[in-house]
């Protein structure tokens, strides 16, 4: 019998996050076979656009779907439109459904954070999420999460307090601190703090790829993509830009490399 593989992706973008994501949902299913990895979950930028192709595909294709979201979270109330610009309008934040309430409490949220939240993004808060948390596992999301932001700034009490505050929506063992390394500086340099923390707070640590393209010679493509999003040209230096090209697909194997000595962050 062939063994399962001891990773599987949970921060994953289609084409449904809309000029961000370059993976077409068939493909994303193939490889996630292809690696042998048991399940998969999507988490495209503050929709479920994908969810029900998403289901479709992974259940024609053998593989468990874990049907999520990355979603955006007002910094104070959902309500509070007088940020200064679209990075101080929200932090980001990946929810995903354990069961079919978490997935209908996952629609709610959507639709509430198009109908009240919407600020250049759509966007729940801390308030909404803890009324629709049942059913639902949380994971602290990238740089642009709340607890990776103040702990890439070294505001570690402020990083504590954001923990803290997102654990306590959830039972305990459904919120975790997200580790990623795209080989970005700030990326690396907060894991160590990351870990720390979740001893001290008794919070998991899970690792994911921010997973954008299949492969890693479509990062150019990818670029193109991103140009269309914020129109800009490929020719600029200082168009928007991901750091590396290291948002695809990684295998197990590849994760264990860079993960290797926080193997519970990997098998979590």
């Amino acid at each position: 019998m062939t063994r399962h593989a001891d990773f599987v992706h949970l921060h994953v973008h289609s084409q449904y996050s809309l000029l961000d994501g370059a993976c077409r949902i068939p493909d994303l299913v193939e490889a996630a076979r292809r690696h042998r990895m048991p399940a998969l979950a999507l988490t495209d930028h503050g929709n479920l656009f994908g969810a029900i192709e998403f289901y479709e595909a992974c259940m024609k294709g053998g593989v468990k779907p874990i049907v999520g979201v990355e979603t955006y979270v007002a910094p104070a109330s959902r309500h509070d439109k007088e940020s200064k610009g679209i990075q101080e309008a929200s932090f980001h934040l990946i929810l995903l459904a354990k069961d079919e309430v978490g997935y209908r409490n996952l629609l709610k949220l959507v639709s509430l954070a198009h109908l009240e939240g919407f600020y250049y993004r759509p966007r729940i808060d801390k308030e909404i999420l803890g009324r629709y948390s049942k059913g639902l596992i949380c994971l602290s999301s990238c740089l642009q999460g709340e607890v990776s932001y103040w702990m890439a700034r070294d505001e570690r009490a402020k990083a504590a307090k954001a923990a803290g505050e997102l654990a306590a929506l959830f039972p305990k063992g459904d919120f975790y601190l997200e580790i990623q390394d795209h080989g970005i500086a700030d990326q690396r340099k907060i894991i160590p703090g990351l870990l720390s923390l979740g001893k001290e707070l008794d919070l998991p640590v899970v690792a994911t790829n921010d997973l954008h393209y299949l492969e890693k010679s479509q990062s150019r493509a990818h670029e193109a993509l991103l140009c269309i999003q914020t129109q800009g040209t490929l020719d600029d230096p200082k168009r928007f830009r991901f750091e590396t090209d290291e948002f695809y697909f990684k295998s197990p194997e590849e994760m264990s490399s860079l993960f290797g000595e926080a193997g519970r962050a990997l098998l979590n």
